[in-house]
């Protein structure tokens, strides 16, 4: 009872802090409302130094939380592409925060137009605790090289990633520049709730629709990167081998903790048993054994481990074959599993799995592929495995995800140079690069006049000659 008492009200101190946070970071902005190339630049230069100074410490947080995650998964997936985004962002801030000069029709001349890149304020961003780095630092560089401040809420199933990014962070940025937010699901309620210039989600489908509808009493306007089932087709004359190999990359890194996993693979029905032969090799090349293997990356706490395993339960109840390919579990290293003879009544078909499961769904041509994607709400990303190039455009055309490879696996959200966002029930909006710093910015449309105004001739009263002139010549 003591303890609920004190969790309360420790979350209710955590939540009164919100208002007066966001408030101290607006007057902050109102006081440099439009930071020079300069500022920014020098911001991010402060944050790729941290990161760099502090890798070790992050990648020592991130297993700790996880009970265990490969070094190595944290420097290629969440280290390297923060610090990437930082060099591609500075190399061409200037260039972004350049007005963009407009056309004038002739009518409206003598004046000019432009487009001026404005920051919006401030930026909220909800990181979510599959990949806790990555998911905070890249929002953040992108509102930062938009000259916008930020306040981050951590995830709490993350808690030594979560206090340590706070720690980092204040000892490089001021909090009314940048601040991180720690706390239990109801500071995340209450902060969803603040009137944010924009706000940022990553996770789950269901939390997003809720976090949506809470920016919508503030009019917030909404990034949501979701996820959702991402399927992986492959072609009825792919080398196998390049396939597997390629899903296998995919779907093992994070132990599949990652929102854009393949989720399920449509394989030729006369493929199947050749690719199941071809997944397994790859999967006990990757890892040779389960247990105690530093390469193997745990679930993230008992709450998903139960999920999991209660998809096998459910999926093996109404008929589905689970085929691990590891042995048994290690505590919560979940052995990687194929899962057949799957149908769309067991809940590992209707959620996202985000684990090490991988359902295989046979095909028989490949218009039966694309429908059976079509049927389905849009996903975050598609994988398409085949070297035709015909039939590669039939995927790009007769398919909607949110992005694609043709012929690999998560690596198009790891280009500096792509937008990365969802559809529909996978998310919307973007950020990453350029489409980052536009998220992050008012697009504002300046129309310039100075002393001649020849719009005078349009005044009332109407009827006059010269308006005549002015509609036979221009309105036709």
């Amino acid at each position: 009872m003591v303890a609920d008492i004190a969790y309360l009200q420790q979350s209710q101190q955590q939540i009164n802090q919100l208002e007066p946070l966001l408030g101290a970071q607006r007057a902050a902005y109102r006081s440099n409302p439009m930071p020079a190339a300069e500022q920014r630049r020098a911001w991010l230069k402060a944050l790729r130094a941290m990161i760099l100074d502090e890798k070790q410490a992050l990648i020592d947080a991130v297993s700790s939380d996880f009970s265990n995650r490969a070094a190595n998964e944290t420097l290629l997936a969440e280290i390297m592409p923060s610090l990437h985004g930082i060099d591609y962002a500075s190399k061409r801030l200037g260039k972004w925060m350049k007005p963009s000069r407009r056309s004038v029709g002739v009518a409206f001349q003598p004046a000019s137009a432009k487009v001026v890149y404005q920051p919006l304020g401030v930026v909220g961003v909800i990181v979510p605790w599959n990949y806790p780095l990555y998911l905070a630092f890249g929002p953040l560089i992108g509102a930062l090289a938009a000259g916008n401040r930020v306040m981050i809420k951590m995830s709490e199933s993350t808690p030594a990633t979560s206090q340590l990014v706070k720690d980092l962070l204040a000892k490089v940025f001021p909090a009314d520049l940048v601040s991180v937010v720690l706390g239990e699901a109801d500071v995340g309620q209450a902060f969803s709730r603040l009137p944010f210039d924009h706000l940022v989600f990553t996770g789950a489908t269901s939390i997003g629709k809720h976090v949506m509808r809470a920016a919508a009493d503030n009019l917030v306007p909404v990034t949501l990167e979701l996820g959702g089932k991402s399927p992986a087709i492959v072609s009825a004359d792919v080398p196998l081998q390049d396939a597997a190999e390629r899903i296998a990359f995919g779907k093992t890194m994070n132990a599949g903790q990652t929102c854009v996993a393949p989720d399920y693979v449509l394989v030729p029905q006369e493929r199947v048993e050749g690719f199941i032969a071809a997944y397994r090799s790859v999967v006990q090349r990757f890892y040779p054994q389960l247990a105690n293997n530093p390469d193997y990356t745990a679930i993230i706490n008992e709450r998903q481990l139960s999920r999991l395993k209660g998809y096998i339960s459910d999926a093996q109840s109404k008929g589905a074959q689970v085929i691990p390919l590891l042995g048994d579990d290690q505590g919560r290293r979940m052995s990687h599993s194929l899962v057949l003879n799957v149908s769309d009544d067991m809940k590992l078909m209707q959620d996202e799995i985000f684990g090490p499961l991988l359902p295989i769904v046979p095909y028989q041509r490949i218009e039966d592929a694309f429908a059976y994607v079509n049927d389905r709400p849009r996903p975050l990303a598609l994988y398409y495995f085949g070297y035709d190039k015909a039939e590669q455009q039939r995927v790009l055309h007769e398919t909607h995800s949110g992005g694609v490879c043709l012929n690999d696996t998560l690596l198009h959200v790891a280009q500096d140079d792509m937008p990365f966002g969802g559809i529909g029930p996978s998310g919307m909006g973007h950020y990453h690069g350029h489409e980052g710093f536009l998220t992050f910015s008012k697009a504002k449309g300046v129309f310039i006049k100075q002393r001649f105004n020849a719009a005078k001739f349009i005044y009332p009263p109407y009827g006059t000659g010269i308006q005549k002139l002015i509609n036979k010549l221009f309105v036709r």
